[in-house]
């Protein structure tokens, strides 16, 4: 992409676009990226200006000038932890606030989670050393995280007498019930075989090595898909989340979704390049 001048002003937060891919590493090493309100604050605008970028969002997969627009995220941190949770001078903080400017710290982190959570690119996590408390919740959120052997991932928050509330629906809906509770309330380390075990990532790797060619080779298979159709994948699992109706309700609601992918213009595309023996137009 040309218009490296057009990303975000960060500081804590370092973005580098490689065509589709946007890399976003959390730059705070020194602190083992720990969470501050300007950290989090960086982070809601990359992402925010990330999806406004997308495939998913345009409908489109160049802009104007003949730039790609973005079809994946790598999350990563910078130095050897990709996270400790939220930083320590904002946690004493939090003690002194009031109700409502907890209330508004929360909201803060909200926008950030559920801004992951509902990017319209396919969200790659390479993850290494300890994601803790909201570190963690940056990692429920991800669509597929890699990690190295010596990672530590825990809902730590229980250790300091608060819960896991604001990452709480993501990490549930990972982990799933049994396990989001025992966790949150067990609020321990749990190491890269439990993390997997659980589900909390997908892949483990050796190395920091074997992680940059996992990350690429998992590159090189979402970029085979569709993006749209990518994105609209997040879309079909909320409203099945949130799904409240009848089961014939149900069945309506994914015939229309199915239609409306078929008539679109990624579907048809999909669809003749399938039938004409070549590859689809996304197709790198």
């Amino acid at each position: 992409m040309k218009e490296n001048h057009l990303l975000p002003d960060t500081k804590l937060v370092s973005v580098a676009i490689d065509d589709a891919i946007c890399n976003i590493t959390l730059n705070r090493a020194t602190k083992y990226n720990a969470m501050n309100v300007q950290l989090i604050n960086e982070l809601c605008e990359v992402f925010e200006w990330s999806a406004a970028r997308s495939v998913g969002q345009t409908g489109e997969l160049l802009d104007g000038e003949g730039n790609p627009h973005l079809r994946v995220i790598v999350l990563r941190g910078a130095g050897k932890h990709f996270c400790a949770g939220a930083d320590i001078n904002m946690m004493r903080d939090a003690g002194a606030n009031t109700s409502e400017e907890n209330r508004r710290d929360s909201e803060r982190l909200d926008r950030l989670f559920n801004g992951l959570w509902s990017h319209p690119c396919f969200t790659i996590g390479a993850i290494t050393g300890v994601a803790l408390g909201g570190g963690a919740g940056l990692v429920a959120c991800l669509d597929h995280v890699i990690a190295t052997e010596n990672v530590k991932i825990a809902l730590s928050e229980g250790k300091l007498g608060i819960l896991p509330a604001v990452i709480g629906p993501y990490v549930y809906r990972r982990l799933g019930s049994a396990c989001f509770r025992r966790l949150a309330m067990q609020a321990s380390r749990i190491d890269a075989t439990e993390a997997l075990r659980t589900g909390f990532i997908e892949q483990v790797v050796a190395s920091p090595e074997a992680m940059d060619i996992a990350v690429e080779q998992l590159i090189g298979e979402v970029l085979t898909s569709g993006p749209c159709a990518v994105a609209l994948a997040k879309e079909l699992t909320l409203g099945f989340d949130r799904w409240t109706g009848t089961d014939e309700e149900l069945r309506q609601y994914t015939l229309d979704f199915t239609s409306r992918m078929r008539g679109s213009q990624e579907g048809q595309e999909g669809l003749s390049s399938f039938l004409e023996k070549r590859d689809a137009n996304w197709k790198t």
